[in-house]
């Protein structure tokens, strides 16, 4: 059984203009201990997704899916207070920005102390040890000192490195991070890596990486799945996505890799991703792929798979290959 399974999610929020669909029918699964890398341009709803799952979205969004199941627990069905007792335990998320999901209010040290407190019930001398070793174990100097300081007193790379600390806390079997490197110059990304391999291996906890890196999925993932505009257009094992991609925008964002240029200016992809106005009848994507004809702009694809992986293409790149059936 996997731990995590998640079928034909769709996220819709509410504005002025109408409803806009950030999340549109987007399929996933994780395994115990699995490195599943999520990737895409911004906009594609890789962050929406996982923050759907963790129930965090605002009351604008509605949130509908045919199977949202953690451990064999349906999260559509349990009440607020046994979602709570899963999040932030057995379930925990890095987040992207952590000047803005780190409370101003109060210090470091009684932010992690709290979450110590409600889901596993430390005492105050237990609580205060264990924060001293989380800081300690994600690289924070003076760590005993520092457990007084509030956010705006640290950079924002030690309060990414809190909210790492704060995520691994009560070693969670699924850990969601969504671009847990992101203000961390290149050293200190390759240690924090290395720190989330390590426990993922240490405690066979499942690791979900949102990230636009692609160096950072072929040297930490097992299987990735990219979206774009909302939806899934591929999945795949990582060697065999790097080697044979089946969707023409996972090709061109391979192609657009510093170490592939084959000449002095890096390739793009023209245009943007679709919005709410201006989203095709079709593959999303037909507006900006050079295999485009007809069939592309006007009837939109589904997803066909072989035993490696998926893409919602009419043409995968290596149909000739035995990728479509």
């Amino acid at each position: 059984m996997s731990l995590l399974r998640i079928r034909n999610l769709s996220v819709d929020f509410a504005t002025a203009s109408g409803k806009f669909r950030a999340v549109d029918g987007v399929d996933m699964s994780v395994d115990k201990g699995e490195v599943l890398a999520v990737v895409g341009e911004s906009g594609s709803g890789k962050s929406v997704s996982m923050l759907a799952l963790m129930g965090l979205l605002p009351w604008t969004a509605t949130i509908t899916a045919d199977e949202l199941t953690f451990e064999g627990r349906d999260l559509k069905s349990i009440s607020p207070r046994e979602r709570r007792q899963i999040i932030g335990k057995d379930m925990a998320m890095i987040f992207q920005e952590p000047m803005s999901s780190l409370n101003p209010c109060f210090t470091v040290g009684y932010q992690i102390k709290e979450a110590l407190r409600i889901h596993l019930g430390l005492d105050r001398a237990a609580r205060h040890k264990r924060a001293i070793e989380l800081f300690d174990q994600v690289g924070i100097p003076a760590p005993e000192t520092r457990l007084s300081n509030f956010p705006h007193q640290m950079s924002g790379g030690m309060n990414q490195r809190v909210m790492i600390a704060m995520a691994i806390a009560c070693k969670p079997k699924l850990l969601i991070a969504d671009e847990p490197t992101t203000a961390l110059d290149v050293t200190i990304q390759a240690q924090i890596l290395d720190l989330l391999v390590g426990l993922r291996e240490e405690n066979d906890m499942a690791l979900v990486l949102i990230t636009h890196d692609m160096g950072v999925v072929a040297e930490t993932a097992e299987r990735v799945s990219v979206q774009y505009a909302g939806q899934k257009a591929e999945e795949q094992p990582v060697r065999d996505l790097f080697e044979h991609p089946f969707h023409p925008y996972t090709s061109a964002l391979l192609d657009a890799l510093p170490e592939r240029a084959t000449s002095k200016l890096l390739p793009t992809i023209p245009g943007v991703v679709p919005g709410q106005f201006d989203r095709p009848a079709g593959c999303l994507f037909s507006p900006r792929c050079r295999y485009a004809d007809e069939k592309c702009k006007s009837t939109p694809p589904v997803a066909c798979g072989t035993e490696q992986g998926q893409a919602r293409c009419h043409y995968p790149l290596v149909a000739e290959q035995g990728a479509q059936q």
